[in-house]
C-alpha cells in the first residue's frame, strides 16, 4: 500500500522525525554539490570567448579588467603572453570563459615563436565568440594578419578598439570607428580603454548577448583552469620583465621545481597557531651566462627585488603566506629547441 509523505504508518516503529532529518540532510548535500547552492536560471548563457590580436595591444590587460583581478601577466614589451590563459567571468545570468592568447605575428624565427602562433591560431577553434583587439592609434601588418585569419571565422567577431583614452575627444574617435567598420563584417564594434576600465560594462553586456543558452561550463566561483604552479611561474616571469625592462630579451623562462603547502597547525612547543604557508622553489632559465648576471644583479639585488615583488603578488592571489626561493640557471638554446620547450612546459601552448 502506498502512502503520501505526510501520512504516518501507525504500525511502523520508525520515528517520522528521523525521516525529516534524513530528507533535510539529503537536500543540504544536493545543494552543496550543485555549485554550493547557486540557482542557475533557465535562460543562463555560457561559452568560450577568444581574445586575439597582434602583440602588445592590451589583450591581457583587457582580460584582467574583465575578470576584476590579475590573472594574465602584463608588460610594456610585446609578446609577454606565451600560453593560452583561461579566465572565467561568472555573472548572474552568464559565464564567459576567456582565452587570452599570445599575440599573432609574422616573424616565426624561433621554435617558441612558432609555438606561440600555433597557440593563438588554435584558440579560434571551438569558441563561441572572438574579441579582436586593436590599438586605436596604430594599424600594422600583424593586425592585417589577424584580420585575414578571422574573415572566414564561423563565429561572431567583436572588434574591440582599445586605448581610446589616447584621443582627446569623441569627435577624433568617430572617423576611426567608421574606418575600422569597413574592414570586415564585425558583429559589433566596442571602443574601450582596458587600462582605465572604461566601457567594459558595455563590453560584458555585448559579450553576453552572443553566448549560447546553456548551463555554466565551470563552477561559478572558479576564475581559471590553470594550476597554482603555472600562475606562480607567470607572476615570477612578469616581475622579471618589469624589473629588467629592455635589459633582457625574451630568452628566459621560469620552471616551478617544488610547490608544497603546509596547512595551519598548532605548535606543540608553544601552543600557538602556525598559519598555513606554501613553499615554492623556482628556477629561472636563461640562454647565456651574461643574461644570468643581469637577472641576479649586483650582489643579488635584482633577483631579491624580483622575489619580493613576486611573493607579494602570490600572497594576494593565493591568500596565504608564501616562502619563495629563486635560482638562475643557463640552458643554452632552449627557446629554439622544441624538445627543450616541451620539457619546460610549453607543450600545451
Amino acid at each position: 500500500m502506498s502512502m503520501h509523505s505526510d501520512q504516518v504508518n501507525p504500525d511502523s516503529n520508525e520515528n517520522p522525525e528521523i525521516h525529516d532529518n534524513e530528507n533535510q540532510a539529503n537536500q543540504l548535500i544536493d545543494q552543496f554539490f550543485s555549485d554550493e547552492g547557486v540557482t542557475i536560471p533557465a535562460d543562463f548563457r555560457s561559452g568560450f570567448v577568444a581574445i586575439v590580436g597582434r602583440p602588445n595591444v592590451g589583450k591581457s590587460t583587457l582580460m584582467n579588467h574583465l575578470l576584476g583581478q590579475k590573472l594574465s601577466i602584463t608588460s610594456r614589451k610585446p609578446q609577454t603572453t606565451r600560453h593560452k590563459i583561461v579566465g572565467i567571468d561568472s555573472r548572474e545570468k552568464s559565464q564567459a570563459v576567456f582565452v587570452d592568447t599570445p599575440g599573432m605575428h609574422k616573424k616565426e624565427v624561433r621554435a617558441i615563436n612558432k609555438m606561440m602562433n600555433r597557440a593563438a591560431h588554435s584558440a579560434l577553434r571551438d569558441v563561441n565568440l572572438v574579441l579582436f583587439v586593436v590599438d586605436a592609434q596604430k594599424w600594422t601588418q600583424n593586425d592585417e594578419l589577424v584580420m585575414e585569419k578571422l574573415k572566414n571565422a564561423e563565429m561572431p567577431v567583436i572588434l574591440v578598439i582599445n586605448k581610446l583614452d589616447t584621443f582627446e575627444n569623441k569627435n577624433e574617435a568617430l572617423p576611426l570607428i567608421r574606418e575600422r567598420a569597413k574592414l570586415m563584417n564585425f558583429a559589433e564594434i566596442v571602443p574601450v580603454s582596458a587600462l582605465r576600465g572604461a566601457n567594459l560594462d558595455h563590453l560584458r553586456d555585448t559579450i553576453e548577448k552572443y553566448l549560447p543558452f546553456q548551463p555554466p561550463l565551470y563552477s561559478m566561483d572558479q576564475i581559471t583552469d590553470r594550476s597554482e604552479r603555472f600562475l606562480a611561474s607567470e607572476i615570477i616571469r612578469e616581475k622579471i620583465m618589469r624589473q629588467l625592462g629592455e635589459e633582457l630579451p625574451y630568452d628566459l623562462t621560469v620552471q616551478i621545481e617544488s610547490f608544497k603547502t603546509e596547512e595551519e597547525t598548532i605548535s606543540e612547543k608553544t601552543g600557538r597557531l602556525k598559519p598555513a604557508c606554501t613553499y615554492i622553489d623556482a628556477t629561472i632559465f636563461v640562454e647565456r651566462a651574461g643574461q644570468k648576471a643581469i637577472v641576479i644583479g649586483e650582489k643579488g639585488a635584482k633577483l631579491k627585488r624580483i622575489g619580493m615583488e613576486a611573493r607579494t603578488d602570490m600572497e594576494k592571489m593565493f591568500e596565504q603566506k608564501i616562502m619563495l626561493t629563486l635560482w638562475v640557471k643557463v640552458k643554452g638554446g632552449w627557446s629554439d629547441d622544441e624538445r627543450a620547450l616541451k620539457s619546460l612546459g610549453y607543450s600545451d601552448i
